[in-house]
């Protein structure tokens, strides 16, 4: 008895920290629209441009075993028009602080090159 009341106890605590793929990029939206558009603005010289989330998913880290653990990363695809012109910007925000930008969505193959 003693022994499943500590499993029960284990899965409880470790359920508690647990967040699903959609409350995960949900809380990281914001940001990535934030810091995409904050962009787009500036290269675009248009201070009145707009944002709009194209596509958003939860990226698995490459490695991951029970030695060896990568972060989870979150993917938006950004859409950023205004003053007549328009852009795209991927935005990836890791699990845990920082984040990464590039200005244009890269084929799958040229992503891992880098």
């Amino acid at each position: 008895m003693k022994t499943y009341g500590l499993v029960l106890l284990l899965v409880t605590v470790a359920g508690t920290g647990c967040v699903s793929q959609g409350q995960f990029l949900d809380g990281k939206q914001g940001m990535a629209m934030q810091t995409a558009v904050s962009r787009g603005q500036f290269e675009m010289n248009c201070p009145n441009a707009m944002g709009t989330v194209l596509s958003r998913e939860v990226v698995q880290p490459a490695l991951q075993g029970p030695l060896v653990g990568g972060l989870q990363r979150a993917e938006f695809t950004v859409g950023v028009a205004g003053c007549g012109k328009r852009t795209t910007f991927v935005v990836i925000l890791p699990r845990r602080g920082g984040w990464l930008l590039r200005d244009r969505p890269r084929p799958l193959r040229a992503r891992l090159r880098r």
